[in-house]
């Protein structure tokens, strides 16, 4: 797959509304989508494997998306094949009053995977420069207010930017997932969790709430994403109407970012290969 297609290139005018949430590529049907997951997902825990062992990089895995658009269901789906000992899943909700008491940032940083792991975030340090300017939050957050100007959000671009340069220079490769759906398929996701009693537990009014603010939304998505997308952490648009490509296209750009690593098993020194030897003849004799 060209995972080129998804990426938010800063060349030209990055326009979110561009992307097609329906695009399936030349997948003709679910189940082949199913089969090639299910390759992918194989490949990614033998690479997984490798990472771990290296102990060099680290991976984080950013989602973001409107409500019901299935980040809950890629990381369930495409990660179903991980090793947990290597993996570690954060989900960002409202801050504490400790975290409202230090930088946006703060909270983030303690959940950013050590080296050899795979860090998962459903919804991240982003919110900051959406649902906070969706709603206008900022004013509630104990921020000194001749902080607070005009040029807010674009300060904070820049801090999210400096932020995920350091990372990447210290061995953490970030990908960045935008689940693209339409409002249409929003709603008919809405409506399937009311009328399904196993769902129900899923649906809140407040989400309901949230659609009026969709155009609002995908301001704040294309200005960050447009400002955030870089070579060292870039946006990938994923369509999202279709959950089955969804998982398919999340699992392909993560399969071919770990390939570009080339992480492999530590190569033992002649010393430590005869060190071996030894305890497998001690082993053998053992009685």
């Amino acid at each position: 797959m060209d995972i080129s297609k998804f990426i938010a290139k800063k060349s030209g005018k990055f326009d979110l509304s561009k992307f097609k949430t329906d695009y399936t590529a030349d997948i003709e049907s679910k189940e082949k989508a199913e089969k090639l997951l299910k390759k992918n997902i194989e490949t990614m825990a033998e690479l997984q494997d490798k990472l771990y062992a290296q102990d060099k990089y680290s991976i984080l895995i950013i989602f973001q998306a409107m409500d019901a658009a299935g980040k809950d269901g890629a990381i369930k789906h495409v990660m179903s094949g991980l090793n947990p000992q290597g993996t570690q899943v954060y989900s960002f909700k409202q801050p504490s009053k400790e975290e409202f008491d230090h930088g946006y940032l703060w909270r983030i940083q303690k959940a950013v995977p050590e080296r050899g792991r795979i860090g998962i975030f459903n919804r991240s340090h982003y919110e900051e420069v959406l649902i906070v300017r969706v709603h206008n939050l900022i004013k509630y957050q104990q921020i000194p207010e001749e902080l607070i100007d005009d040029n807010i959000w674009e300060k904070r671009f820049r801090q999210i930017n400096d932020f995920e340069k350091y990372l990447y220079e210290n061995g953490t490769v970030i990908i960045k997932f935008f689940l693209n759906i339409s409002k249409e398929e929003q709603k008919k996701r809405f409506l399937s969790r009311i009328e399904d009693p196993a769902k129900n537990w899923k649906f809140s009014a407040a989400d309901v709430d949230e659609r009026k603010f969709w155009n609002d939304y995908m301001k704040a998505y294309q200005e960050a994403i447009a400002a955030t997308s870089t070579k060292y952490a870039p946006w990938y648009i994923i369509p999202a109407d279709k959950k089955w490509f969804a998982r398919l296209a999340v699992s392909e750009v993560i399969v071919q970012t770990m390939k570009k690593l080339k992480p492999d098993y530590p190569k033992l020194s002649e010393e430590q290969i005869a060190q071996l030897q030894k305890c497998k003849d001690a082993l053998l004799i053992e009685k």
